[in-house]
């Protein structure tokens, strides 16, 4: 894991907002929500989650059954949604499984 690319603690997460950063962490669960967006919550189970990843779009296939527990890094726009640390992401080239 790079410098740039790391887990953020919320005052972390919060000077990123609006900013395009990378983020590595643990998939611990996901929600399909339609064939265009997909959520991986990161850092904890939902609702306890550290942070969401909204992939949007249908460009991205990954194999969505074997993410659970597996290291990801993805490159996104960090926002708050819901008052919840999320990063929507939607080019396929912005995830990468370890």
């Amino acid at each position: 894991m790079s410098a740039s690319a790391q887990k953020f603690s919320a005052e972390e997460f919060a000077k990123k907002l609006g900013k395009t950063e990378t983020l590595c962490d643990t998939v611990y669960s996901l929600k399909i929500i339609s064939d265009t967006l997909t959520l991986l919550n990161m850092g904890g189970v939902y609702p306890n989650q550290k942070y969401t990843v909204a992939i949007k779009g249908n460009k991205i296939a990954l194999d969505w059954t074997n993410l659970k527990g597996k290291p990801l890094c993805v490159t996104g726009v960090f926002i708050m949604y819901k008052n919840r640390p999320e990063i929507d992401v939607a080019e396929p080239e912005k995830i990468n499984v370890h």
